[in-house]
C-alpha cells in the first residue's frame, strides 16, 4: 500500500468519525459511519491472508447490517414525527432498534460475535484501531439518544456484556481475542451506566482507550500474539514486560491504578440511585474478568522471571531498532498514575 493511499484511508477514517460526532441529522451520521467503515476495510485486509479476508468479510457484513438497522430506525422515526434530528428520536420501537444497531457497531453483547474473530484475523495495529477509535462514533450517538432510550435494554445488554466478556476471556491463549473480550466487558460497564449517567459513560470509555492503547503498542513492539510469546518477552525488553503486567492490572480495575477510578465512580453512582442489586452484579462480573487479567500478570511477573543465560538476549544487542515511544510512554503513565484525578 502506497503512502498516498494510506494517507487517504487514514484521513477518511478520521473525517468519518468527526462527521458522525458533529452531525445533528441521522443521514449525516449514517454517512459518516459508512465512510469510516469503508475506509477501514483495506486496512483489515492488508495482510493478504485467508484469515484477514475472512475478518474483512465478517466486519463488512456486521457493519452493513447495523447500518441498515440505523436507517430503518431513523426512517420509522421520521415517518412518525417528521423529523430527522438525532435528539428527536421519540418512538420507542425506533429507539430500541437504534440502540441494538449501535451495540452491533461497537461489538457489545448480545451482538458481539464478530469482534473476537475480526481481531484475531487482523494485525495488532488494526486491532488497536478497531477497539479504540472505531468505538468513538457509535458511543457518541448512543450518548445523544441516551435520554430517550429505555434503561431496561441498556442495563440488560450491559450486564450481559460484562458476563460474556469475563467468561469469554478466561480460556483464551490468543492475546488479540483476550483483548476483544476485555473490550466487550468494558463496553458492558459503559452501556450500563449510560442509562443513568451518560457523562460517566464517556469518561469510562475514554479511560479504557487510554489503557488499551499502550497494551497494544507494547505487544506490537514485542511481536507478542499469544500467552506463550508473552512469557518470553523479557528477552526483548524487561521494562515493557513489567509494564504490560501493570497495565493488565490497571485494565482489570484494581486499585491504585487508573482503571479503578471509573469503576468506583460507576458503582458509587449506581448505589446513590438505589440500584444496589445492579451494583452487586457489576462487582461479581468484574471478578470474573479479573481472573484472566491476573493470569496474564502472574505469567509475566511470577513464572518467567529474567534468568542468567549464557546466550545473548535481544535487549542486550547494539543493533536493536529503536521503538516508537511517542504514544506508548504517556499513555502508559496515564494508565497507572491517574488515580489522583478522581473528581470526588
Amino acid at each position: 500500500m502506497t503512502p498516498m493511499s494510506m494517507t487517504i484511508i487514514i484521513l477518511s477514517i478520521i473525517i468519518g468519525t468527526i462527521m458522525t460526532m458533529s452531525s445533528s441529522n441521522w443521514l449525516m451520521a449514517w454517512l459518516g459511519l459508512e465512510l469510516n467503515m469503508l475506509a477501514i476495510l483495506p486496512i483489515i485486509s492488508k495482510p493478504k491472508t485467508t484469515r484477514a479476508s475472512e475478518a474483512t468479510t465478517k466486519y463488512f457484513l456486521t457493519q452493513a447490517i447495523a447500518s441498515a438497522m440505523m436507517l430503518l430506525s431513523s426512517t420509522i422515526n421520521a415517518w412518525q414525527t417528521g423529523n430527522w434530528g438525532i435528539l428527536e428520536l421519540k418512538n420507542k420501537f425506533s429507539t430500541t432498534i437504534m440502540a441494538l444497531s449501535l451495540m452491533m457497531k461497537m461489538g457489545a453483547a448480545p451482538i458481539h460475535f464478530w469482534l473476537p474473530e475480526v481481531l484475531q484475523g487482523t494485525t495488532l495495529q488494526t486491532a488497536l484501531l478497531i477497539t479504540t477509535w472505531q468505538k468513538i462514533a457509535p458511543i457518541t450517538l448512543m450518548y445523544m439518544i441516551s435520554n430517550n432510550t429505555q434503561p431496561t435494554i441498556l442495563v440488560f445488554a450491559g450486564i450481559l456484556s460484562m458476563i460474556i466478556g469475563g467468561l469469554g476471556g478466561i480460556n483464551q491463549t490468543q492475546l488479540r481475542k483476550m483483548m476483544a473480550y476485555s473490550s466487550i466487558n468494558n463496553l458492558g460497564w459503559t452501556i450500563t451506566i449510560m442509562a443513568f449517567s451518560p457523562n460517566m459513560a464517556l469518561m469510562n470509555i475514554f479511560t479504557y482507550i487510554i489503557m488499551t492503547t499502550p497494551i497494544f503498542l507494547m505487544m506490537t513492539s514485542m511481536s507478542a500474539k499469544t500467552l506463550q510469546n508473552l512469557s518470553t518477552t523479557w528477552t526483548t525488553s524487561m521494562t515493557m514486560t513489567l509494564s504490560i503486567a501493570l497495565l493488565m492490572l490497571s485494565t482489570s480495575g484494581l486499585p491504585p491504578f487508573t482503571g479503578f477510578m471509573p469503576k468506583m465512580l460507576i458503582l458509587n453512582e449506581l448505589i446513590s440511585q438505589n440500584l444496589t442489586i445492579l451494583a452487586t452484579l457489576a462487582i461479581m462480573t468484574s471478578l470474573i474478568s479479573l481472573l484472566f487479567y491476573l493470569r496474564v500478570a502472574y505469567l509475566i511477573m511470577m513464572l518467567t522471571p529474567p534468568t542468567t543465560t549464557p546466550s545473548s538476549t535481544k535487549w542486550r544487542t547494539q543493533n536493536q531498532k529503536s521503538q516508537p515511544t511517542t504514544m506508548m510512554t504517556p499513555t502508559a503513565l496515564f494508565t497507572t498514575h491517574l488515580i489522583p484525578a478522581i473528581p470526588y
